[in-house]
């Protein structure tokens, strides 16, 4: 039950976000239990959105996921993340921000797990 939001302010025409969402669905292998069966991924290119006062290439990635995860596992799928933006769309690592959110509750088809 994982969910990536990622905010861009590069162009993602739809091959792209397909390609990105892809290999999302592989990263996200990293946090025990989770895989592409279950991931939501919403792709938003050319966001109004400055990094360090600038508006070069940048990105923020919201990952929510139903559970919990150890340390390990969360700075391996940041680092995926980060390698997946930087070779997809050319954003260098230093100009992502990935922000993580655990959830106890997580709807689904009517009901809660």
């Amino acid at each position: 039950m994982p969910y990536m939001h990622i905010t861009t302010n590069v162009t993602v025409d739809e091959h792209t976000a397909e390609l990105i969402k892809k290999q999302m669905g592989h990263a996200i292998e990293a946090i025990r239990g989770k895989s592409e069966q279950w991931l939501a991924v919403r792709v938003e290119g050319d966001a109004a959105l400055w990094f360090a006062g600038t508006d070069e290439p940048a990105a923020v990635v919201q990952t929510g996921i139903y559970g919990s995860a150890d340390h390990d596992e969360y700075e391996s799928l940041t680092g995926r993340i980060c390698e997946i933006l930087d070779g997809v769309l050319s954003i260098d690592p230093a100009r992502i921000y990935v922000q993580y959110a655990e959830t106890e509750y997580w709807g689904w088809n009517g009901r809660n797990f």
